[in-house]
């Protein structure tokens, strides 16, 4: 009896997320994973009009600039910097655009930037850079959100306006900790084995429901990486309420939105 009180509790607390996410999904809520292995980076999701776009970055000794890259290896492959590959572009469409990231003045674009080297340093380096760009820093349409390895949470509130961070939807954060915080991320292989293939299995439904549910108490959306990259997956996904699709299938996502699913 217990156990179906806390079932029926749990499906009842999740229904409150139809108001929690968005009425209508475009690619605003569209998340652009690992961009930079993509043909053309940042453009592709730019043009598309995604409203989120990831940058791995690396701190390297004897390295003057960030750098761009999934990995170590790749690096000594490519050498692609942060500045020239991202943060130059978007200077350009805001220019274009009179101060505004997109011709549509009510949109906002998040660089996520997913810190692979030592968190403190890294940001620093970061918080250097940025500053050459007072078009972005002091721009509130454009935000930059730290994911990967970060500072510890007691310190968020350390950094710039325009730096805010990516938390993990599994910890707990501070008040002030949160008032840093503009969304919450998790690997979705944590909560499931499913595969994007047919229904979510309804105890893992449950399950993700009350994380969903939890972060979007607290005024925060929701992105989970590792999830299947599919039209099934996504449909599920959003009808769960999760805020940013995570995908590394630009124009497919783009297409099927634009199409309502």
């Amino acid at each position: 009896m217990l156990k179906q009180l806390i079932v029926i509790f749990l499906l009842c607390s999740s229904a409150g997320l139809a108001t929690a996410q968005p009425a209508v999904y475009t690619t605003a809520n569209a998340h652009s994973h690992n961009d930079y292995e993509q043909h053309h980076p940042f453009w592709e999701a730019y043009q598309h009009g995604f409203g989120s776009i990831e940058a791995d970055i690396f701190l390297l000794d004897g390295e003057p600039e960030l750098v761009v890259a999934h990995s170590i290896e790749e690096i000594t492959i490519k050498k692609r910097r942060l500045d020239s590959l991202y943060l130059l572009p978007l200077v350009q469409c805001i220019r274009k655009h009179s101060g505004y990231p997109f011709a549509d003045t009510t949109r906002k674009l998040q660089l996520l930037i997913d810190i692979k080297t030592t968190a403190a340093p890294a940001l620093q380096k970061l918080v250097e850079t940025l500053e050459r760009y007072p078009e972005l820093t002091h721009n509130p349409l454009v935000c930059f959100s730290i994911s990967g390895n970060r500072p510890a949470s007691d310190s968020f509130r350390l950094y710039p306006s325009y730096i805010v961070f990516d938390a993990e939807l599994k910890k707990d954060y501070d008040g002030q900790a949160l008032q840093k915080v503009n969304l919450m991320s998790a690997d979705l292989k944590n909560y499931t084995a499913w595969k994007g293939i047919g229904p979510l299995p309804a105890q893992d439904s449950i399950v993700l429901s009350t994380v969903i549910h939890k972060a979007h108490a607290l005024n925060k959306p929701v992105r989970f990486w590792g999830a299947p990259d599919t039209l099934n997956a996504w449909k599920i996904l959003m009808r769960m309420g999760v805020d940013y699709i995570n995908t590394d299938h630009i124009a497919a996502l783009s297409e099927a939105l634009k199409k309502r699913l």
